[in-house]
């Protein structure tokens, strides 16, 4: 990370000042007083240095922000810059290394839900199979799901397989950092479903308590519900606002 250069501050030499005149009294002669320096501005602050994968989001986003609202015909290319640095950001939070890269653990087939973990039963695979493919129908948005326990987890090599882009909502469960449930949203989907939503979803399906009581396969099972029926709703200012 490139280190903020501080401006170099630059002493000024003193400057002569005017003196008052001597009065009748050689005592009351005052001696001159020289002006203060002036110094070229400087501007301090602490704070706590953030972490690498969070500044790099926020300034990628901010970024591409500024870019699309120059260049409209740029939106596009913003969006595809935010999706690339999110997911680059989720993948390295849930295997907790950056760089990971597996593609030998990719199915040789395309499918939406890979389970290297084994949470989830055949039955269970095709289930949310099934769902995923008539949302993907009705509503145009993309979820996969992805079930790893760290480090066995195909990592970066999943982005290329399933080819994710701003309206793939990619899931991944793995219960390593106490929640099992994590999101990488795309921008366009960021757009009609508020960003509560997400933590409600993982809060309430991926806390702890609730997968080591009732299994992770029913944790990634109630999560994929839910988010279903957000995705079905119409949108407004009500939308998702409640996890069933």
């Amino acid at each position: 990370m490139a280190m903020a250069l501080l401006p170099t501050v630059r002493l000024l030499p003193l400057t002569s000042c005017r003196t008052t005149a001597p009065t009748s009294s050689p005592l009351s002669v005052r001696r001159p007083r020289p002006r203060a320096l002036s110094l070229p501005g400087v501007h301090c602050c602490a704070s706590r240095t953030p972490h690498p994968l969070a500044a790099a989001r926020d300034a990628a986003a901010s970024w591409a922000g500024k870019l699309a609202g120059a260049v409209p015909w740029k939106a596009a290319v913003s969006g595809v810059l935010a999706v690339a640095v999110s997911f680059t950001c989720l993948l390295g939070l849930a295997n907790a290394r950056t760089g990971v890269n597996k593609p030998e653990l990719l199915p040789k087939e395309f499918t939406t839900v890979i389970d290297v973990a084994g949470f989830l039963s055949s039955g269970q695979e095709n289930r949310l199979r099934q769902e995923i493919e008539d949302l993907e129908k009705d509503t145009g948005y993309k979820l996969r799901v992805l079930a790893q326990n760290y480090p066995d987890t195909p990592g970066l090599a999943i982005k290329d397989f399933w080819q994710v882009d701003e309206r793939t909502i990619v899931f991944v469960a793995d219960p390593t950092f106490g929640n099992i449930i994590n999101f990488n949203i795309g921008p366009l989907v960021d757009l009609d479903i508020p960003r509560s939503f997400w933590s409600q979803v993982s809060g309430k399906y991926g806390n702890m308590f609730y997968w080591k009581e009732k299994g992770e396969d029913a944790s990634i099972e109630a999560a994929v519900t839910a988010i279903s029926r957000c995705l079905r709703n119409p949108t407004g200012t009500n939308n998702c606002s409640e996890v069933l």
